[in-house]
């Protein structure tokens, strides 16, 4: 004789004890403040970041109003996060004598973070053309991976 036992399914606590919006909200991205020394840089980051005149202001700024835009952060395989957008609020922050930065943390995988990264700095004014090259050259490299990936999924199926 079978049991039907096997067929029940009972609900989580997280089920019982919270509603629905808030089951929704905890799955939204939110802003955490991360020790510094649990951020690390995007291996092979193509901008530099530089204690120039324009560094110098961000440090002030930050020293007057915090840091106004997080960055933005993925999980690190060895604990911590690597830092996707940031560098340049990272190293003022420092500067400024923080201990914390606002972050957004995203699970995102390395090709998706290497686009994210060009993206959201090329536009910055002080770009050094080997700085632009590198980052278009990574930008590139990830962009033909990714055809690749998608070809190879195409023949596949």
């Amino acid at each position: 004789m079978k049991s039907s036992a096997r067929k029940v399914e009972l609900a989580s606590a997280s089920d019982l004890f919270t509603t629905e919006q808030e089951r929704q909200d905890a799955k939204l991205e939110k802003v955490q403040n991360i020790p510094l020394s649990e951020l690390y840089p995007f291996p092979d980051h193509p901008f530099s970041v530089r204690d120039d005149d324009s560094m110098k202001e961000t440090v002030e700024s930050v020293k007057e109003y915090g840091v106004l835009m997080p960055a933005i952060a993925r999980p690190r395989e060895g604990g911590g996060y690597e830092l996707v957008a940031g560098h340049r609020r990272k190293h003022a922050c420092e500067l400024a004598g923080l201990d914390t930065m606002p972050v957004i943390v995203r699970d995102l995988d390395r090709d998706t973070a290497i686009i994210f990264m060009v993206d959201s700095n090329i536009q910055r004014e002080n770009i050094l053309p080997s700085e632009r090259a590198k980052a278009y050259k990574m930008k590139l490299e990830t962009i033909k991976r990714q055809v690749i990936y998608a070809l190879s999924d195409l023949l596949i199926n």
